[in-house]
């Protein structure tokens, strides 16, 4: 279907005569996951490309409607595997606002530091990746060192490197152990001279800067009429960032600065990404220097499952626990949506209660899918190869994007 529509489409008479439809993936090393991208080209020379989705498609977002509020905590972790705190976040504040709950300051910064922790890993995971697309195979390596000493983060706080489900409905699943913060401070003490490492090999080389200057243009008005977000957005000039326009958590608090590039190319979506860690590195130093004291979680007992160790003494939290995991809790009946700032853009949760223990209807607003429409945009007139230089500068998952 997705050949025929693009064959169909107006053309010059005659055009298709000397036109070849290829096929670019769904099992390709350059789409970032299963994604099928349907080429039209002119010799060497892309006239027009449509991405072929479905490949993926796990019916997350029909599985939480048959789930208690907080058995979907631990689906949002696999919509984007790189990012899975973030989505544990957006997902919580989104049932919080129907709830009316408010988490205590520290459930809040601890919050901030996972959730950039998590952005930090995303733009990891994405430079080592779009290095090797480009052919510097090393810098997977490099990245993947740094990635490893997040995921042992995420595993002291969580018990999990990838699928934390550790941001739940009311703050966080348990207190963090006593050492996380100084490990967190040494991670982020040695990780500015570590992303200096990727600049010197990266920044000067020059057959990276030529496979990526100058290419996948996308115009501050293109990026916004399809709905892009996230790095991509701002390194096409448009001052945006959720954090900072519509804070939530507490970002309110921090003092950051949202990197913009008036380039439009995947040289700029490189350049906003590399700032882009360093400045995470910032708002984590803030967050741990200005940690409050008290509570990580809400004083809901009907909502938030008590400790463990008060479960151990006290029949009531033992009563609490038991009702919340066998028959969930009551959510007030309305809709509300919650947008965040995550590693790969604008993510978006808009949750409809109909006053029962289970979501009416969760719907799910991802970054990627909404970027994977401006593939064409960037990639009409140019040359083949440079549509793997795209696709890595637009940082994709398809898990995102196959729902």
């Amino acid at each position: 279907m997705a050949e025929r529509q693009i064959l169909e489409a107006p053309v010059a008479e005659g055009a298709h005569d000397q036109h070849m439809v290829v096929n670019m993936g769904p099992q390709h090393p350059a789409t970032h996951g299963v994604l099928r991208v349907v080429v039209e080209l002119d010799g060497e020379i892309v006239v027009r490309l449509q991405p072929d989705l479905g490949y993926l498609h796990t019916g997350i977002e029909k599985t939480c409607e048959a789930k208690f509020y907080h058995q979907v905590v631990p689906l949002t972790d696999r919509v984007n595997y790189l990012d899975p705190l973030s989505n544990n976040l957006c997902y919580s504040l989104a049932v919080e606002k129907l709830l009316g709950l408010e988490i205590p300051a520290k459930g809040q910064y601890l919050r901030v530091v996972l959730a950039e922790l998590s952005r930090l890993n995303s733009h990891l995971i994405w430079l080592g990746t779009h290095a090797m697309d480009i052919g510097a195979l090393t810098m997977l390596l490099y990245t993947f060192r740094e990635r490893e000493e997040i995921l042992r983060l995420f595993e002291a706080v969580a018990g999990q490197r990838m699928m934390t489900s550790y941001i739940r409905i009311g703050g966080v699943s348990l207190e963090p152990p006593l050492d996380f913060f100084p490990r967190v401070d040494a991670f982020i003490k040695a990780l500015p001279e570590r992303i200096q490492e990727y600049e010197n090999l990266l920044t000067g080389n020059p057959i990276f800067r030529n496979r990526l200057m100058d290419v996948g243009h996308l115009s501050a008005a293109d990026a916004i009429a399809l709905g892009v977000t996230g790095p991509p957005l701002r390194a096409s000039g448009v001052d945006f960032d959720v954090r900072r326009d519509i804070p939530y958590s507490g970002y309110e608090k921090f003092d950051f600065k949202v990197i913009t590039s008036d380039r439009c190319d995947c040289w700029a979506r490189y350049e906003v990404r590399i700032a882009e860690m360093y400045e995470s590195i910032k708002i984590i130093r803030q967050a741990l220097d200005g940690m409050p004291e008290g509570a990580v979680k809400a004083d809901a007992p009907k909502v938030v499952l008590p400790d463990r160790e008060k479960m151990k003494t006290e029949m009531e939290a033992l009563i609490h626990h038991f009702k919340i995991v066998t028959e969930g809790f009551a959510v007030p009946a309305g809709e509300v949506y919650q947008c965040i700032e995550a590693g790969h853009g604008q993510t978006g949760y808009y949750v409809v209660s109909d006053g029962t223990a289970k979501p009416y209807r969760v719907h799910m607003r991802y970054p990627s899918f909404a970027t994977l429409q401006a593939l064409n945009t960037m990639c009409a007139g140019r040359m083949l190869a440079d549509v793997v230089a795209v696709i890595g500068s637009i940082d994709i998952v398809l898990g995102e994007i196959d729902r």
